[in-house]
């Protein structure tokens, strides 16, 4: 089957947090399961409210260190919850996105992922640029 739409190249099996999970457990989640993007959702209707990428928790964390120093760090971690800082101005688009349009977002914006919703705006996936590599490897391997 052609690969065509970014349904066929989404992650579905999702790591999540709701809105009461602090900076202490993102971190956590993204150091032992090597992720780089966390979507946050609310537990209730399953809606996205904001994505926590990487970079806006080390930004964090440093801005932390240097206001409270590395004593305090842990119990700063504990105290910020991830709705204060997650990006909740954020692109979505549905599971039949064709993957043209999906490639053309990631090179305009140099994002490194995009949330998949459902027309209530339930998060139902996420595409990354490593799913893309991965894209890339199999038609590679098909090619030889």
């Amino acid at each position: 089957m052609a690969v065509i739409s970014v349904g066929d190249i989404m992650t579905r099996d999702l790591l999540t947090l709701d809105q009461s999970a602090t900076l202490k457990d993102a971190h956590d989640m993204m150091r032992e399961k090597s992720i780089r993007h966390i979507p946050v959702v609310d537990p209730l209707t399953g809606k996205l409210m904001g994505v926590l990428t990487q970079k806006r928790m080390i930004a964090t964390i440093m801005s932390l260190l240097s206001d409270y120093g590395v004593s305090a760090l842990e119990r700063r971690e504990r105290q910020c919850r991830v709705v204060e800082i997650i990006d909740a101005d954020f692109e979505s688009v549905d599971e039949h996105a064709p993957l043209i349009e999906v490639v053309s977002f990631f090179l305009k914006n140099k994002h490194g992922c995009l949330t998949i919703v459902d027309d209530k705006q339930c998060l139902i996936g996420i595409v990354t640029s490593s799913d893309f590599v991965r894209l890339c490897a199999e038609l590679l391997k098909k090619d030889n």
